[in-house]
């Protein structure tokens, strides 16, 4: 076994949903499946950036202890859906938008007049619901861009008398589930592969949720290494290792190149010829000629006539 850490891929991406996918990477050093998982998992529910609604105004209200006239839910209720609108907010700023809807209805997310630098990711979301053909809902909001969670007292909007403050879950990540199995690259067996499931709000893919994460480890790390390196094994790509999770190994050339030789269900005879004269992936294979292959101890045209029909099987 080398003594470097090998250097992971994520090797495939299974998505569930827009907003949900499992993603595979591999070959990680023995152990390395837990320590990486929790590591993001962490990042993930807690770092990645996402817009909220960190204020509003009510037009005729004055403060979050009263009803509404004309509306069924009062002030404490409304507060509370706002908390449910997620945005995808194209920059930095705070964002000032406003929702106006006059006569009797349900107000949802897409009642909210954005702007070209806010989307709203989930427009069917009930804010609240006018019950008198003659009310009239205007709803100021301030959409601010954050990561985690902010209490009402380390926000900006608490300043501003004229808006109520709301406290702001800014994690468009919603959940992260994570699972270590076993894998292998050629003849080393005690590598980890991690499974990493993540569900969004839908501001965010899984994605680029998982990448972000990334991004921020590596940059914590990087300022705590200083000028120290590690040497690594060359990173495997999704086709270079010999993953079990959702795909096909035989029908990837690169993965099946690297596929042992146990594996293709050869007889014993001609199994145990190749492995006693060190041919032990189909690489190696690859790398000898039918004469080559011949002159094999323990090896003939019998075998060699066997080898071919297993590889024209698996189309290589």
């Amino acid at each position: 076994m080398s003594n470097n850490i090998h250097t992971p891929g994520l090797v495939k991406v299974d998505e569930h949903s827009a907003t949900s996918a499992t993603l595979a990477i591999e070959p990680l050093h023995s152990g390395y499946g837990m320590t990486l998982g929790n590591s993001l998992r962490r990042v993930l529910l807690s770092s990645i950036s996402g817009a909220a609604v960190t204020a509003f105004k009510i037009e005729g209200v004055t403060h979050e202890f009263t009803a509404v006239k004309g509306v069924k839910e009062d002030v404490v209720d409304i507060m509370l859906r706002l908390k449910g609108v997620r945005f995808r907010v194209y920059g930095s700023e705070a964002q000032e938008l406003r929702i106006t809807k006059s006569g009797k209805g349900v107000v949802t997310a897409k009642d909210i007049q954005t702007n070209a630098d806010v989307e709203v990711v989930n427009p069917d979301h009930v804010i609240a619901t006018i019950d008198d053909a003659k009310g009239k809902l205007v709803v100021d909001l301030r959409v601010e861009v954050g990561r985690g969670y902010r209490t009402i007292e380390e926000g900006s909007a608490k300043k501003s008398s004229d808006m109520i403050a709301l406290d702001a879950v800014f994690s468009p990540v919603l959940r992260v589930r994570y699972k270590v199995q076993n894998t292998r690259v050629g003849q080393i067996t005690d590598l980890d592969k991690l499974l990493i499931t993540i569900d969004t709000d839908g501001s965010i893919s899984p994605q680029d949720a998982f990448e972000e994460a990334s991004a921020i480890l590596i940059n914590q790390y990087t300022a705590l290494a200083g000028k120290t390196r590690v040497e690594n094994e060359e990173p495997v790509s999704s086709e270079g290792s010999d993953s079990q999770f959702g795909s096909d190994v035989i029908g990837d050339e690169p993965t099946a190149l690297d596929t042992s030789i146990e594996d293709l269900n050869l007889s014993a005879r001609t199994t145990n010829a190749l492995i006693n004269n060190d041919i032990h992936t189909i690489r190696d294979l690859f790398a000898l000629n039918d004469v080559e292959l011949r002159d094999l101890k323990g090896f003939g045209s019998k075998a060699l006539d066997e080898v071919k029909e297993k590889l024209a099987e698996l189309e290589l």
